[in-house]
């Protein structure tokens, strides 16, 4: 060793990222101030989980027993209201002795939504599955005669459609047919032609201007006054349209605001390797604009999927809706709405938390594939 040797003091060892432990460290207790309010929000649960978890589970009614139910008011729970109103809680009006109709049309769809979701099947036959799956739905629910062919159920209208299979298909076909309306739009916004650029400032400002439950009242009683006489159109698809519009100009605008973060370079640059418009748009702008509006995307599905609770003022009773048919004309069980409040609400939680988690998947396979 030399005599002008100085040994460098060891570092220390890594500090470990990931698990539960850092976890904590990172998210609760990540300084004094985070800490305390941490420790004072699980004092707080301490003190309030006994009597949550007594009337939620341990003092609970679960059988339909009224009587039972009565006698633990104010102190326990009646789940036994979900066992005696399911059927009209989740399927609304549909006719009791062909609820299995829209058990299997709900299965069916739901399964297309999770089948979508999964890379895997993110091939051209999905296309063909999606409309297969939708006729089957509309097939089911709706039995008679489907596009000239004899199902051979019985017809049920659908002002009888009802609970969680109508919250569901509004919800999909809303965000389906609203997406590339909302697309168009924005590009439409952008457009260098004034009457092009004109219409879609008109339609985004007059459509954001008044509440959904506005367009749904039009959409049902103010549109038919302005048919031919003899000439009437489903309330459904009324309703379906005037989802549709509303959800696509809100949609167009964070459309908009991600076509807005693109470089103007890329674009020039496009121009300059002779791409056409739509090449440059297609392939270059719309990916990349799309990728980097994920949340606002998904957030405005969830706001679409619970908006359908409003189709209720136009007698079309989906889940919430069939929630209050349920209970409103039954005295002996309409004291207990909290309970099938909180029913419903986990059905709601369980379809937007799922949404939720599915765009953070996304973004970060995004992330993944982008510049590293």
């Amino acid at each position: 060793m030399s005599a002008g040797f100085t040994p460098i003091a060891p570092r220390p060892r890594p500090v470990k990222t990931e698990g539960f432990v850092p976890w904590l460290r990172a998210n609760l207790f990540a300084n004094p101030m985070s800490a305390a309010t941490t420790l004072v929000l699980l004092v707080g649960a301490a003190g309030f989980a006994p009597t949550a978890l007594d009337w939620l589970i341990f003092k609970a009614v679960w059988s339909a027993n009224l009587e039972a139910c009565n006698a633990v008011r104010g102190s326990g729970a009646c789940w036994g209201v979900v066992a005696e109103k399911y059927r009209v809680i989740v399927f609304g009006r549909y006719p009791l002795d062909q609820q299995w109709r829209a058990e299997l049309a709900t299965l069916a769809l739901v399964t297309l939504l999770v089948l979508s979701c999964i890379r895997h099947f993110w091939k051209p036959g999905l296309v063909l599955l999606c409309a297969a799956v939708l006729a089957l739905f509309f097939a089911l629910m709706g039995g008679g005669r489907l596009l000239g062919i004899d199902t051979g159920l019985p017809a049920v209208p659908t002002d009888r459609w009802g609970g969680l299979p109508l919250t569901i298909m509004l919800a999909t076909l809303g965000i389906v047919f609203a997406f590339p309306i909302a697309v168009a739009v924005a590009l439409g916004r952008r457009s260098r032609l004034p009457a092009i650029r004109s219409v879609c400032i008109v339609y985004v400002e007059l459509i954001r201007g008044v509440p959904l439950i506005s367009v749904l009242f039009m959409a049902s009683f103010m549109f038919p006054l302005f048919m031919p006489p003899g000439t009437n159109i489903d309330v459904l698809l009324r309703v379906l349209v005037g989802i549709t519009l509303f959800a696509a100009a809100y949609m167009a605008e964070i459309v908009r605001g991600g076509l807005q973060a693109i470089p103007k370079g890329q674009i020039e640059a496009a121009d300059t390797l002779g791409l056409s418009t739509w090449q440059t748009q297609r392939k270059i702008v719309l990916p990349q604009a799309l990728a980097l509006v994920v949340p606002g995307l998904m957030n405005n599905f969830i706001s679409l999927f619970k908006d359908t609770s409003l189709v209720t003022i136009v007698s079309l009773y989906e889940l919430t809706g069939a929630m209050g048919l349920a209970l409103n004309g039954d005295a002996d069980w309409r004291p207990f709405k909290i309970e099938a409040y909180l029913f419903i609400a986990a059905i709601y939680f369980a379809f937007c938390f799922a949404m939720s988690r599915y765009s953070l998947w996304i973004e970060k396979r995004l992330r993944r594939a982008g510049p590293r």
